[in-house]
């Protein structure tokens, strides 16, 4: 394995048909097309290498790692039902691969470089199965429609939301303006578009004051409870104010 020279990153150790999963593994199945005269296994061994610990060859330094831990496992490729030289291939990362609460750091791993990588010809990932261990790392608030339910008071029926528009070049007054709108003429909840930030047009405190002043006033006009989802994208609370 640790030979000189350009070896097949299934020899390398990126492939095991043995593998047994377990429950902290993060699973990605990716669907591929290989390049021609790539053997289907070796491509998939590709994929896992060149998204955890893998360049083209091994290096001495692997030695200074628990390298047998750290290596991503290829473990299972199936073709794909009615297509022609595509294959399904299931990949398993270790969990210390990845920081705890980073979905960037997740994603630049898995997909940050192996979408133009020479093995493949094409490259989709089409599943993930992210472990309860890693999603107890992010300190979000762990809720889901039942809790809105709870928040918005609102049961026995679907929830009427929509998104602001124009998503881009309102003010933060004339955003809180719709807001109010919306929500006074009978949605429960309305929210920012997803390239809403903090743009020099409308900053992120003024969106969210003159935004929460529109939902206030919409709940007190309505006599029932409003929401509105509100993007935050900086890392601490400083940084949003």
């Amino acid at each position: 394995r640790y030979e000189s020279g350009v070896i097949p990153y299934a020899k390398m150790g990126y492939w095991d048909a043995d593998y047994q999963i377990k429950d902290t593994d993060v699973l990605a199945m990716f669907r591929m097309t290989p390049q021609k005269g790539v053997d289907p296994v070796e491509c998939a061994a590709a994929i896992a290498g060149e998204s955890s610990t893998a360049t083209w060859t091994v290096v001495w330094t692997d030695l200074l790692t628990a390298c047998d831990l750290y290596r991503t496992k290829a473990y299972r490729v199936d073709p794909v039902p009615g297509a022609v030289d595509q294959y399904f291939a299931y990949i398993a990362y270790e969990l210390d691969l990845f920081e705890e609460g980073s979905l960037a750091n997740l994603t630049a791993s898995i997909i940050g470089n192996v979408f133009g990588f020479k093995a493949v010809n094409a490259l989709r990932l089409e599943d993930m199965r992210i472990p309860v261990a890693y999603l107890r790392t992010f300190q979000g608030p762990a809720t889901g429609v039942i809790v809105e339910r709870e928040r918005l008071d609102k049961y026995g029926r679907p929830l009427l939301g929509a998104t602001v528009k124009p998503k881009l070049g309102l003010s933060g007054k004339n955003y809180g303006r719709v807001v109010y709108e919306g929500l006074k003429g009978g949605l429960d909840f309305l929210e920012d578009d997803e390239n809403i930030n903090s743009q020099p047009f409308m900053r992120w405190r003024e969106r969210f004051l003159f935004g929460i002043e529109g939902v206030n006033r919409a709940a007190a006009a309505a006599g029932e409870v409003k929401g509105h989802y509100f993007n935050i994208t900086a890392g601490t609370m400083e940084e949003m104010y």
